[in-house]
């Protein structure tokens, strides 16, 4: 098969597209022919070397958390699924950027008929770090919740479980991008030099509950803001420490009925995973590249042939 590697830490050209063989499946694994496959930060943060100290790669690697597609295959131990099923899941093994990945079969959940392949295929990382870390602030109706990075893979998510539980929403996010998230019900203010006090203005007195996916000092402006530090989760993991609040993330939503849930929000249309682009694997670094500049709206998705 056909799979995304790379064979040291570097920048995006790093990485190629070889013909490797596809592992054979445990009794209780299934293979899955993948159709659409999430791309993420932290994947380009393993590829450079970034996370070596806590995510080291093993060379040559391969990469990717996210897909959906078809099973073709399932070990002898395996009731759930059959060939045929179509699927979305997540692979811990960095092999989802392939054209068959191999999974324990809890790693799986139903496609709904209704959602898109795309959305599908780039739901896990994204949609399971956002709802972490909207359960850990616990939003309540009627109260004022800030979210940093809004109109990112995972901010974007989060603004709208945030609002589904009948918070308001203040994004904190760049002009480009203020339609949208205006669309979602988020009252939308821009970063930059006087965010604390475009914050007060909007929050119209106290701000309830801070989601922080960009790191820098989000943390500290919300504890100036007043918000308690069990209502603020952040990406910022020596800040978490500092002050005491949660970062809850992707390992705490990781569950296959989270998963399950958060296919059942768009495939019923009450939760849109905005699409930036997509690229057929081949193009695997002009995807990357895309990514890595910043400012995408929502996911990029690499696409197979069905």
């Amino acid at each position: 098969m056909r799979a995304v590697r790379f064979h040291h830490y570097g920048d995006t050209d790093v990485l190629d597209v070889e013909e490797v063989e596809l592992r054979a499946h445990a009794p209780g694994e299934v293979v899955v022919k993948v159709r659409v496959a999430g791309i993420n930060p932290g994947e380009a943060k393993i590829r450079s070397g970034a996370l070596h100290e806590k995510f080291p790669a093993t060379f040559p690697s391969g990469e990717g958390s996210d897909f959906a597609g078809t099973v073709s295959a399932v070990g002898s131990e395996v009731t759930d699924w059959s060939v045929g099923d179509e699927v979305l899941g997540w692979s811990w093994e960095r092999s989802s950027h392939a054209e068959y990945v191999v999974v324990p079969a809890d790693q799986l959940v139903a496609k709904p008929e209704a959602l898109d392949w795309i959305a599908a295929g780039v739901l896990y990382v994204a949609g399971s770090t956002a709802y972490a870390a909207v359960d850990a602030v616990d939003p309540q109706p009627g109260e004022t919740v800030a979210v940093s990075a809004a109109s990112g893979g995972v901010g974007s998510i989060a603004v709208q479980l945030s609002r589904l539980r009948g918070a308001r929403v203040i994004a904190i996010a760049s002009p480009r991008h203020q339609s949208w998230l205006e669309s979602k019900g988020a009252v939308v203010v821009h970063y930059g030099d006087g965010l604390k006090e475009r914050i007060e203005k909007e929050a119209g007195g106290a701000l309830d509950a801070l989601l922080d996916f960009h790191g820098a000092d989000y943390v500290s402006l919300a504890v100036e803001l007043g918000v308690p530090a069990g209502r603020i989760n952040t990406i910022n993991y020596p800040a978490a420490a500092t002050y005491g609040t949660h970062s809850a993330g992707n390992a705490e939503g990781t569950k296959p009925e989270i998963l399950a849930e958060l296919a059942r929000l768009v495939a019923e249309g009450k939760v849109e995973i905005p699409i930036s682009a997509t690229y057929p694997l081949g193009d695997v670094r002009q995807a990357f590249t895309e990514l890595e500049q910043g400012h995408t709206l929502g996911k990029i998705a690499l696409t197979f042939e069905p």
